[in-house]
This record gives C-alpha cells, structure tokens and sequence, in this order.
C-alpha cells in the first residue's frame, strides 16, 4: 500500500533544483572544471563537419585533382588534404582528452555531492523523534538513503553532463549550419516543431512512470525489510509461501513500473531518430537538386562538401536532442527522489531544546508528572476532549522521590511503557508536565537528561561489532576495568569470557549469535557500564530472563539500584515485591498505589493480577502485561 507522503504530483521544481544544485556549491571549483572540458570537448564536435567540407571542396571542387592537373597543384592539393587529415585526428586526440577529464572529475563531483546528501539524511534522522518512525517503515527510509540518492548522482554525473553539452551543441550545430547554407538550415529545421510537441509528451509520461517507479521500489525495499527481520516469525509460522506471495505481487507491481518507465523510454527515442531521418531526406533532396543544377532551385553556397557536412551535421543535431531522452530519464528520476529526500530534511524535528536549554551536572533524581495527558496521534491537541479514545495517558499525577524505587504494573496498553518514554523526552506531552528535578524536562537538553537515564530494553538491540563496543558503545572514555566491574556485577563477566576471544568476541547483526537471556544480561551491564546518575529505567527487563538467571540479577540490581531514583515495568509481578512503591495503571489511568502488602491487603486489582498469576502458572506470561 503506498504511504501518502510516496505520491508526488508535479513535475520540474526550480526550487528542487536549486536545492540540488546547492550541494555543489561547495565544489565550485570542480564544478567549474567539469563545465571548462565539457564545453572544450563540445566545442570540437562541429568542427568535423567543417574539416570534412573544407577536404571534400578542395579534392572535388572546382580546382579537383585530374589528369591534367598541375604538378604543383597537385602537390598544394594535397597538403590541404594531409593537413585536413592531421588536423581532424589532432581534434580527435584533444577531444578524448577532454572527455577523459570531463568524466573524472563529475564522476568526483557526483561522490562528494554524493556523500554530503547521505550524510546529511543521516544526521536528521538521527534528530528526528521517535514519533516519525513509528509512522515510517524502515524499508522506505533505508530507499532514501540508496535509491533516491543514486537517482540525484545520475542526474548530476550523466543528466547534469548531458544537459550542458546537448544544449550546447544543438545551438553551436545551429549556428554552423544557419552560417554555410541558411536554405538547407531552415529545411534541416521544419521538423524541430513536431519534435518539440513529441518531447513535451513523452516528458510527461516518464514523469509518471519514474514516480511511480520510486513508489514501488519503496514498497518492495520496505517488505524486504520486515521479511528478513522477522524471518524467525515467519519460518515458525510457516509463512514462507504466503509471504512469498505478498511479496511477489509488490515485486510485479515494480516490474510493470519499470516496464512502463522503459516502454515509453524505447518509444521516445526512435521517434527522435525518424524525425532526423526526415530531415536528412529532405536535405538529401533539396541539397542534391541544387547542387545539379535543376531548374528552379537555388544553388548558392551549396557544394557537395557542404551536403556531406550537412549530413553529418543533422544526425549530430538530432543526437543531442536524442540524448535529451536520458536526461528526462535522469531529472524525473531526480525529482520524484529529490522530493522524497528533501521530504525527510524539512521533516520538523519536533522536540528540539530551546536556545537556553539547562544542563545539569548532577540530578538529585526527583521525577513528577503533574496532570499528564498523552496521545501518540500526533493529530491530538490539548484541546482535545479528554472523553477522545486515542489518549494513552489520562490526567496522571506521579511523585517519585531521589532514590525511590517505583514499579509500574498493568495490562499491556496501561501506558506504562510511555511514561518512561515521556521521562527521557522521547515524545512531549499535550497537557501537564513531566518534571525531573524541579525541571520540566523540555527546558533541559535532551543530551544531558537523557546521560543521566539509564535505560534497558526487553527487546535489546546489539549492533554489529565486538562485545567491548556493544557495551561501552564507542566512547574512548569508558575504561576495561569499569566494563569488567558492571560486567561481574550482572554475572556476565565469566560468560564473556568463555567466548573466543573474550571481550573482543565479534558479534553479528542484533546479536543473532548470542541467546535472549546473555543478550538481556549485556543490556544490563551495558546500562550499568554507562553510569546513570540518578535514574535507570528498567522496560520489562527481565521479561525474557529464565527464573535462574533472574535470580542471578536480583542482587546485582538490588546494588546498582541503591540510592538511584528506579522506575521498573513489572511483567513478572515476582521481580518488584521488594520495590518502595508500585503504581497500579489501567487504561491510562492510576488506578491503586502502594507498597506490595498494602496493595494486596487492599484486595483490588493488583490483588486480583496477583492471585491470577500465581493461581494459574500456566498464564504467568500474560498475566501482568
């Protein structure tokens, strides 16, 4: 199904353009050498026509070799010709040398332009909140990085190039040709008209065909995505073929865009070579009447050189105009990327710090959310009615005080999981206010709130590379022993050092090698490696950890929560009796509050969460969350 920012519907944009053309601004001057040899090689290609009539007028004109022809005639003759000759291939050595260059360094030009674009979709992703990508597959966004930005270095190495010279060479051909015979210019020009009206047809339809094209592709990259991602799901259910279905239909759907894009594509040019094939007939015609003299037909300046060079001078007229085909090729491929692209880069980044954002050294670990009313929809408001369905949280008022230990328990949609979303500001609340410190989190910088969160994940990501980075996450700053020291006090220590090489172990994509549980206990010092100073936020974390391994924790987490502000999201209602407090939630509300006892002795709902968990074994899984 297309995503409705996929769909585009205009054509040429200056504005695109010069935004495209502004990451050359920085190289202007390869741009500028890239322009000097294209020209130089442009330049050239009229000037065979001219070498060629100038030889042919010379040997068969009016002072033409024959049998009695002067010695020294002959010998001035021939001259002309060897220097016509030498002349024509010292061209051709200047011209291959000017292509060579032209091509090298727009091809540079292309990878820095190249480069910049990627890295700059990079970084605003980086910026951009999570709200954006949970409205946007990964498979779509993975095209931007790669199609789309392929598709504008096209435009730039082979569209850009192509522009420059044909422009250049249909006016020089023009020229030349208005300059040795304005007669059989003008009849060489009759088609031009009709060639205008079949250019601006085609031009509309690959406009067509290479959006939808891009629409397509992204489709397929995003079902390629979450088929390989999800491919443990897929084989245990056993949907390999209906996937493979699904999938062969969008991959159809590409084919016959790209069929499209091609038939139209095929169908241009050979129309562009009838039309010149018409207008060399009709030189061939009125050219070849004159210069035999037929009555009625004006022969001036019309030589036999000069209808040979004409021929030649209306296929490499039309030639450039044939290559035009590849341009449009390239500039709707461009524009239907660079809309997308540039979509991303004027995406509104959302939560931003302010320019007097406070950055805080040290957090005492006071964390309150007063009134607080939250919707992922980002189309709810705080003037939405408060009865509106897609509020996830409603009105909730929470004080944790330095140090406290808080669980979260309730079924799966209570909003738990959002609260600790809305405390490292990974979404901004519509009403009320989340507060660490005394400080509403939006007047804090975001890099400096979130240092101070530790944070671990039920479904943990690892990245591709060794034990150490994963843990230490690149920075130079953290040391071996302190890796080592979180590592002991999680239990992991010894399982790390039983792998190959220790510590220096390489591990594969999302830690495909490693279990769920070594792969929760990693999260765990990892977490604790980081150092949080007041607050570690715990998501379901030992949600896949056996009860053996659980227990192996406990003690380590007892140690490292001790004087740290703790916000736990209980799956098993086991691992937060020990807790100062545990927040009751359903259906985005506070619902009972307090400690493990006097909760149960209550004898409400967390009572009846409780009883049913641990009546009924066999539904523990589901029980709490």
């Amino acid at each position: 199904m297309t995503q409705p920012d996929e769909a585009f519907q205009k054509g040429f944009d200056a504005g695109l353009t010069r935004r495209i053309l502004g990451y050359i601004r920085p190289y202007a001057s390869l741009a500028g050498l890239a322009l000097l040899t294209t020209l130089l090689f442009s330049l050239i290609q009229p000037l065979y026509g001219l070498i060629q009539r100038y030889a042919i007028d010379s040997a068969f004109g009016p002072n033409a070799l024959s049998a009695s022809t002067p010695l020294s005639l002959r010998e001035k003759l021939f001259e002309l010709v060897l220097t016509a000759g030498l002349t024509y291939l010292g061209l051709k050595v200047f011209d291959f040398l000017m292509r060579y260059a032209s091509t090298y360094v727009i091809n540079v030009l292309g990878q820095r332009v190249l480069y910049d674009i990627r890295a700059d979709i990079f970084t605003k992703l980086q910026r951009l909140p999570l709200s954006y990508f949970d409205a946007n597959p990964v498979g779509r966004l993975i095209t931007r990085v790669t199609s789309d930005v392929d598709a504008i270095n096209q435009f730039i190495t082979a569209g850009l190039v192509s522009l420059i010279t044909s422009s250049f060479l249909i006016v020089a051909y023009m020229v030349i040709m208005l300059n040795a015979s304005w007669q059989l210019a003008l009849i060489s020009f009759a088609v031009l008209p009709i060639l205008y009206l079949v250019t601006g047809y085609f031009r509309t339809k690959l406009r067509e065909s290479f959006r939808n094209t891009r629409v397509q592709q992204a489709i397929v990259n995003t079902k390629l995505n979450e088929n390989i991602t999800g491919m443990l799901t897929v084989q245990l259910f056993g949907r390999e073929n209906r996937n493979g279905v699904d999938f062969d239909r969008s991959n159809r759907s590409l084919l016959g865009a790209n069929l499209r894009s091609v038939s139209w594509f095929a169908f241009f040019q050979p129309s562009v070579s009838i039309l010149g094939a018409v207008a060399s007939a009709l030189v061939l015609y009125f050219a070849g009447r004159a210069i035999l003299g037929e009555a009625g037909m004006v022969a001036a300046g019309i030589t036999l050189g000069t209808l040979v060079a004409f021929n030649g001078w209306v296929s490499q007229l039309f030639q450039p105009i044939q290559d035009l085909a590849d341009v449009f090729n390239n500039l709707q491929a461009a524009m239907a990327s660079s809309e997308r692209i540039f979509g991303v880069l004027d995406t509104p980044v959302g939560i931003t710090d302010k320019p007097d954002a406070r950055r805080l050294d040290h957090f005492e670990g006071r964390v309150d959310l007063e009134n607080v009313w939250f919707a992922y929809d980002s189309a709810v408001t705080a003037d939405t009615p408060d009865t509106d369905e897609r509020w996830t949280l409603r009105g909730i008022d929470i004080h944790i005080a330095p140090g406290e230990s808080v669980a979260l328990v309730g079924a799966t949609g209570a909003g738990k999981t959002s609260i600790t979303s809305l405390v490292s500001r990974f979404y901004d609340v519509q009403r009320g206010a989340v507060k660490v410190d005394g400080h509403d989190v939006k007047d804090l910088a975001q890099h400096d709130l979130r240092r101070h969160i530790g944070v671990v994940l039920q479904d943990v990501f690892l990245f591709a590379g060794t034990i150490q980075s994963n843990l230490t996450l690149g920075s130079s700053e953290i040391s071996h022993e302190r890796v080592v020291q979180a590592c002991k006090y999680v239990g992991v220590h010894e399982f790390i050092l039983g792998l190959p090489n220790g510590y220096d172990t390489e591990v594969r994509e999302r830690g495909a090698t490693l279990s769920t549980g070594q792969k929760q206990l990693l999260a765990f010092a990892r977490a604790l490696i980081q150092n949080p100073d007041i607050l570690l936020v715990l998501d379901e974390a030992t949600a896949s950890v056996d009860t053996e391994t659980e227990m192996h924790i406990q003690d380590a987490l007892a140690k490292v929560m001790h004087g740290r502000t703790s916000i736990i999201i209980a799956h098993r209602l086991s691992t937060i009796e020990h807790c100062d407090r545990i927040i009751v939630m359903r259906r985005g509300l506070v619902v009972e509050e307090g400690s493990h006892r006097s909760l149960l002795a209550q004898n409400g709902y967390y009572a009846r969460l409780h009883t049913l968990q641990y009546a009924q074994p066999d539904l523990q899984e589901g029980a709490a969350d």
